[in-house]
């Protein structure tokens, strides 16, 4: 969806003093969920099966989304007997296709309440909440010349992105070997594709490890089929044993520094620290509420005890639809003890507490 003029952007800034409390994309996404930037959207314009239990959803991204780097994930939003649920997917897509679609590909878990829905019972036309693009998990601009992806399950869709992103790139790739585990060949994700792309191009090798026959991918047979992974840059995604055994293993060798690992897994909010600046006083300015602000209480559940009309989504800091710009003083991020003290920054409310006097513009 193309971005709306620079006129029309300074209306709506114009605009959300008269609708306060709520903002004018609160309205504009009664109209279509698209057209709301606080609260970013994806309507599926195509499914496509890939595997028994695994489904690539192609979305079309509404206003507000900022775009991605290969390898990133973001975070989606099903609504599920009238509750939104969050989960996080790798995107599969190159960034800035000519088209502007995005590719997620899920793959359904066993009893699992957001996956099945979203790989098996998702029809083209639905809307989906989305969260900015995250995660370090992603290429450098200047690449080494030989890469190793290790990768298990659905760990191979980050992967994916990024060897479609090299496919697609000007200059000359490096030379890069794909060693992808599953429990068989029918269960291997984008293994058609991957294997035509081998015969194609003559830096791409692909090899699959089947843990039905062969049991799990070990850092031997790691070894057997790849003897250069000394001189490697590697990135491997997949189940936590599988990743421990590589930073054991790669650790061992005094090469940890050219492991890069993702773990499908949130960050957990840290508690709190006692040596940490302490909380303080908390001005909301659109509502000129002031309250107190402990230094481990969401400034989301201060705004909300004092009264104040906050935007929320999921409130555990992974689809931003609690974000608010910091007007004054300075925050910590409750996972990373991360401080921001930005004004104007957009603050995650739901994980982010006051670090002394603060205001936001809620």
């Amino acid at each position: 969806m193309p971005a709306l003029p620079a006129l029309m952007g300074r209306l709506l800034t114009t605009a959300s003093w008269l609708t306060s409390p709520l903002a004018p994309d609160d309205y504009l996404g009664l109209i279509d969920p698209l057209l709301d930037a606080r609260l970013p959207a994806g309507r599926v314009t195509a499914v496509r099966p890939q595997t028994p239990d695994a489904t690539t959803l192609t979305l079309r991204p509404g206003r507000g989304w900022a775009g991605h780097r290969a390898g990133q994930y973001l975070a989606v939003g099903v609504e599920i007997d009238g509750v939104r649920h969050w989960r996080t997917y790798s995107l599969t897509s190159v960034p800035d296709r000519a088209d502007g679609l995005l590719t997620i590909t899920v793959k359904a878990a066993p009893g699992g309440r957001v996956s099945p829905r979203l790989a098996h019972r998702t029809p083209p036309g639905t809307v989906l909440r989305i969260g900015p693009a995250q995660g370090e998990f992603v290429l450098p601009d200047r690449l080494r010349d030989r890469i190793l992806f290790v990768t298990a399950g659905s760990g191979i869709t980050p992967a994916m992105g990024m060897i479609r992103t090299l496919v697609r790139g000007r200059t000359p790739p490096p030379d890069v070997l794909l060693l992808h585990s599953a429990p068989g060949a029918d269960d291997s994700i984008f293994s058609d594709e991957l294997h035509a792309a081998e015969r194609r191009l003559t830096w791409l090798s692909y090899g699959e490890h089947h843990t039905r026959p062969h049991g799990r991918l070990t850092p031997d047979a790691l070894v057997r089929l790849c003897p250069d992974w000394r001189e490697r840059e590697t990135w491997a995604c997949g189940p936590a044993g599988l990743l421990d055994a590589m930073e054991d293993h790669w650790s061992g060798a005094g090469l940890r520094e050219r492991l890069h690992v993702e773990r499908f897994r949130l960050a957990p909010v840290a508690p709190p620290d006692p040596c940490a600046a302490p909380g303080g006083r908390a001005l909301f300015t659109r509502t000129g509420t002031e309250t107190a602000a402990d230094a481990s209480t969401p400034l989301l559940a201060v705004g909300e005890s004092a009264g104040v009309p906050m935007p929320y989504g999921c409130r555990r800091g992974i689809c931003f639809g609690c974000l608010v710009p910091l007007t004054y003083g300075r925050v910590r991020d409750l996972r990373t003890g991360e401080i921001h003290d930005g004004t104007g920054q957009l603050i995650q409310t739901c994980v982010s507490a006051a670090a002394g006097p603060v205001s936001l513009d809620a």
